[in-house]
């Protein structure tokens, strides 16, 4: 064996500590920080965070029906035909917006255009299930 354990007992040994030199001293300065301006509310945060969404566009489009139909079908189409859709003129059409359904209304004529009038808003949490597919 070596040094380490002659009769039983560890031997101690003497370690010399080494502190590092400084060389060169760093200019320290205390941190300078904004003044933090308080909101009486936390409505206001919520409003400056939802104005950054106003400006943007989403499409809007309406389902009135669905059908499925044959190519040759389609070919065949011209001024004038009729294509059956699944509902009925008195059941709701369905609102997208990008895609997704958002609410249900019901056509209406105003000056010889189309419009729309919502009748039902897809609850909020339908709304989420549809993006998590």
């Amino acid at each position: 064996m070596g040094d380490e354990m002659v009769t039983g007992e560890p031997v101690s040994q003497t370690v010399q500590e080494t502190k590092p030199e400084v060389s060169a001293k760093k200019d320290v300065r205390d941190p300078a920080f904004e003044n933090l301006v308080e909101t009486d509310s936390k409505s206001a945060s919520k409003e400056n965070k939802i104005d950054i969404l106003l400006d943007l566009n989403l499409a809007v489009s309406v389902e009135l029906g669905k059908t499925s139909m044959m190519i040759k079908d389609i070919l065949e189409l011209g001024r004038g035909s009729i294509i059956e859709f699944d509902k009925l003129v008195s059941e709701p059409v369905d609102i997208l917006i990008n895609g997704r359904r958002m609410a249900e209304g019901e056509v209406v004529v105003v000056d010889k255009h189309f419009g729309i009038r919502i009748t039902t808003m897809i609850d909020p949490s339908e709304r989420l299930k549809g993006l998590k597919r």
